[in-house]
This record gives C-alpha cells, sequence and structure tokens, in this order.
C-alpha cells in the first residue's frame, strides 16, 4: 500500500501499568516529519515503517514516534522519555496487541505495561451515538434479532439482562441485589441497569469506534426511562423503539424449548408468568408513552425468523453502513435464522 492509500492514523493509544511509570500515559497519532527508519523504510505523517505510529501526548519522549513499529526487529516497541526502548513485543500484528503480555526488554522495568486503543480522543467526550431501544416479552425473539444485526449489519447488541446476568456472576457489590430481582421476575433497579448500559456503551465506542447500539429489555418502566434520562440528559433526543409483539401461548412454548439449554434460572414456567405479569404492568406503560410521541416500531414477533428479520432490517437502515447492509448472509446470521444447522459439539 502506497503512502497515499493508507488511511489517516486517528487512533490513541492509552499505555498503564508499567514498572517504569514514566511510560504510562496517552500516546497521540505522530506528526514526527518524514525520516527514513533503520529498514530503509521512508515514514509518512501518523506511520512509522509502514504501520501506524504515536507520540507521547506530553510531547516529553526525545524520540519521535514513541511507539512504533520496527521492521529489522518484527516488532512493536514502546521507548523511555530518553529514546531507548523499554518494552517491545514480537509479532506482525497491524496494530499494537492489547491481549498479550508484552516483553520487557533492558531498558524498561518490569512489569510490562497494558495498552488499550481508542477509536476516540480520551479527552474529549465521546460523539452522540445512535441507539434503539428493543423491547418484548420474554422469549419474543428480540435477543436473536439483536444477535443478527450485530453479526450482519455491524451493530453492537448490548442486552441489560445479560449485562446484570454477568454483573451478578462476577460477584460484585450488586450481585445480591441483582439476582433477587431476577430470580423473581422483578425490574431490577435503574441505577444499576443504566449505569451498566452507559458503561458497556462508553467501552465500545472508545475500544471499537462503533456508534450504533441496541440496547435490548430496556426501559422495561417509565421509571427505567427516568433512569435514562438521569444520565443521559432530557435534552438528547429520546432513542426510537422497537417492539416483538408475540402472543404469550408462543413465549411460553418459546422459552421452555429454550431452557433445555439455555441454563438460565428464570428459563421456567413460574418465572415466566411473573415476568410477563411484570411485563405487563411496568413495561406496556412504557410502549404506550412511546406509542404517543410516534416513535415505535412494532414487529409481529410470532412469524419465522426470516419473516420478522425483513422489517426488523429495515427498521435499522438509516444508521447502518451501507456495506454491510449490501452483503450476504453469513454462515453466523445463517444458523440464527435457522437456515444452517449449528455445528454439533
Amino acid at each position: 500500500m502506497s503512502t497515499n492509500e493508507r488511511p489517516t492514523n486517528t487512533l490513541f493509544i492509552e499505555v498503564s501499568g508499567s514498572g517504569l511509570p514514566e511510560v504510562d500515559g496517552l500516546f497521540v497519532p505522530s506528526t514526527a516529519p518524514a525520516a527514513e527508519s533503520e529498514s530503509g523504510t521512508v515514514s509518512s505523517l501518523g506511520y512509522w515503517n509502514g504501520k501506524m505510529a504515536w507520540d507521547r501526548a506530553d510531547g516529553k519522549c526525545e524520540r519521535s514516534p514513541a511507539l512504533s513499529y520496527s521492521n529489522s526487529y518484527t516488532s512493536w516497541r514502546i521507548c523511555r522519555l530518553d529514546g531507548h526502548l523499554a518494552y517491545d513485543i514480537t509479532t506482525e500484528d497491524a496494530l499494537p496487541p492489547t491481549d498479550r503480555e508484552w516483553h520487557v526488554y533492558k531498558k524498561g522495568v518490569a512489569p510490562a505495561p497494558s495498552v488499550v486503543i481508542h477509536h476516540f480522543d480520551p479527552r474529549q467526550p465521546l460523539p452522540e451515538a445512535n441507539v434503539l431501544f428493543v423491547l418484548g416479552g420474554p422469549g419474543s425473539g428480540k435477543g436473536t434479532m439483536c444477535s443478527l444485526a450485530e453479526a450482519q449489519l455491524g451493530w453492537t447488541h448490548l442486552s441489560a439482562g445479560e449485562l446484570l446476568r454477568k454483573e451478578c456472576e462476577a460477584g460484585g457489590p450488586t450481585a445480591a441485589t441483582i439476582e433477587k430481582y431476577i430470580t423473581t421476575g422483578e425490574i431490577v433497579p435503574h441505577e444499576i441497569t443504566v449505569t451498566l448500559l452507559k458503561n458497556a456503551m462508553e467501552k465500545a465506542t472508545r475500544t471499537t469506534g462503533q456508534l450504533n447500539f441496541l440496547v435490548d429489555g430496556f426501559p422495561r418502566s417509565l421509571d427505567n426511562l427516568e433512569g435514562w434520562y438521569d444520565v443521559f440528559g432530557r435534552e438528547a433526543k429520546l432513542p426510537k423503539m422497537l417492539y416483538f409483539e408475540c402472543p404469550y401461548e408462543e413465549l411460553e412454548k418459546r422459552i421452555l424449548g429454550r431452557a433445555k439449554y439455555s441454563g438460565r434460572s428464570d428459563d421456567n414456567v413460574e418465572s415466566l408468568k411473573l415476568r410477563f405479569d411484570t411485563f405487563k404492568a411496568k413495561t406496556l406503560p412504557t410502549l404506550e408513552l412511546f406509542k404517543r410521541k410516534n416513535n415505535v416500531v412494532e414487529l409481529d414477533a410470532s412469524q419465522s425468523r426470516e419473516e420478522v428479520y425483513a422489517p426488523f432490517r429495515a427498521s435499522l437502515h438509516a444508521f447502518t453502513d451501507p456495506a454491510l447492509a449490501a452483503q450476504p448472509l453469513t454462515e453466523t446470521s445463517e444458523m440464527l435464522l435457522g437456515l444452517r444447522p449449528y455445528p454439533k459439539r
């Protein structure tokens, strides 16, 4: 790839936890002038040896770029303030690895740091996300459709229920409270749910650049909606809601079928009844509020997956990447639609 074809380096690198504190900090796209590297490669703005490169945000390192790739040693490397190499990792990856342990070089001090890639400058507020709320009774298929949008159309699926279950499994300070509400089919306090959603959205945006979010299973009550306003502000545009409508008899049939493999404590008739009663009492008023604002897309979830997917996909069209929207169904998408069997374990 020629220097003219290279995408602009707009990524930011956060380095933390090193045994040499001076190395820790934010690294920004390098502005070093064109120069010839040790391997004879001529650099370009934001690049070194054909890969992206970064300077320290505080400008204190004598070497520029301070985080770059070496063709001679096929490794990424991070420099000390005096320009000497402190940490490296041997790889041909296009970007500095974030999932493997770095090596402490002879001018470094253990432990090696952790590296996080940000798609937006962490010193600045994040751009506004495109959010759609997704509601429906338990077993209505909204989770499957959201997974399809993630696999096929590049949206990020955030399940409020799944975030709560993971938080519960992690054993945090709110775990016992979450477990109590989930088991009884009641709605978890919005202070917990909205905080988990906000943190997950911010993490996904910063680390992947993703701005399209399907928030599955929220808001489940008017109180939930107030919690959303508390965090995101009343002046922000209220997300549109996608509502999956499905008769109770069909929901029961699906939940009992799912219980055979889901392992979820609430996949049983008793919990389903409690959840459905809660849904009617507390969630339907929220749906009615969105209807009055002409802000709901209703989907007949009693149909086949393919029949539901067509209008669901159309409702996401305005924000979906055209290239992803035009691509054929992936294998994962075909499995989610029931057009291809899942591999045998």
